[in-house]
């Protein structure tokens, strides 16, 4: 059987005047996923959207809700995050004063469990829960803002974690700077997801984006 990863379009990238409409589109394009960059101002320099946002579009999408809270000490909102409707909550290592109590109140709320490393952090970081995972993200640019391009070196790390995986039951997730002209080298390094933005909602064919970015397919030439 043919390999596919799946898409996972971030809304950071969308018009938030008409967010139902870039739900929409998701939807349309044939992906079950949309990825919600949750952003604080302190542990990266943007601000973005709260519990709030995600409960008022939680009853008109389907759509697999994956939560990403770059936020310092996100223990104090994973309530709020999970009672909002997030699927997929996940958190990064260098953001929590104890990662293992983290993981279990995420846990506790009945939802997926994700970590994630910055670029210039090792995947030695994350090593010690990786039997308590349902996900693994390892960024890809530097988190904070969207358009960025990928840092080659962080492959690496995702053929590592793809090395370790063996009866585990993580997905392995990359985000930043995936498009056409980068999705051939994060297909073949193992990846499960990948989450994707402005190319996303810059493509005129969202359905032709998704379907060739989730065979690993750069642009018809």
């Amino acid at each position: 059987m043919e390999r596919s990863i799946i898409i996972a379009p971030s809304v950071l990238s969308a018009d938030f005047s008409d967010i139902r409409g870039a739900l929409i589109d998701i939807e349309h394009s044939g992906t079950d996923w949309v990825h919600l960059d949750v952003m604080d101002g302190q542990f990266v320099p943007n601000i973005t959207f709260g519990p709030k946002f995600i409960a008022d579009i939680r009853p008109h999408s389907g759509l697999y809700f994956d939560a990403h809270l770059m936020v310092d000490e996100p223990i104090r909102f994973i309530e709020h995050f999970a009672k909002a409707g997030c699927d997929n909550i996940t958190v990064h290592v260098e953001a929590c004063r104890d990662v293992q109590k983290t993981i279990d109140a995420i846990k506790s709320f009945g939802v997926g469990c994700g970590l994630s490393i910055k670029p210039q952090n090792p995947v030695s970081a994350v090593v010690p829960y990786l039997d308590q995972l349902d996900l693994v993200l390892v960024m890809s640019v530097n988190p904070g803002f969207g358009g960025q391009g990928l840092i080659p070196e962080t492959l690496g790390k995702v053929r590592e974690l793809a090395d370790m995986k063996n009866d585990r039951g993580y997905l392995i997730e990359i985000d930043g700077g995936v498009n056409y002209s980068t999705i051939a080298d994060v297909f073949a390094s193992g990846v499960d997801v990948a989450v994707t933005g402005s190319a996303f909602f810059n493509a005129q064919d969202k359905g032709e984006f998704v379907d060739r970015l989730s065979k690993g397919q750069g642009e018809r030439r």
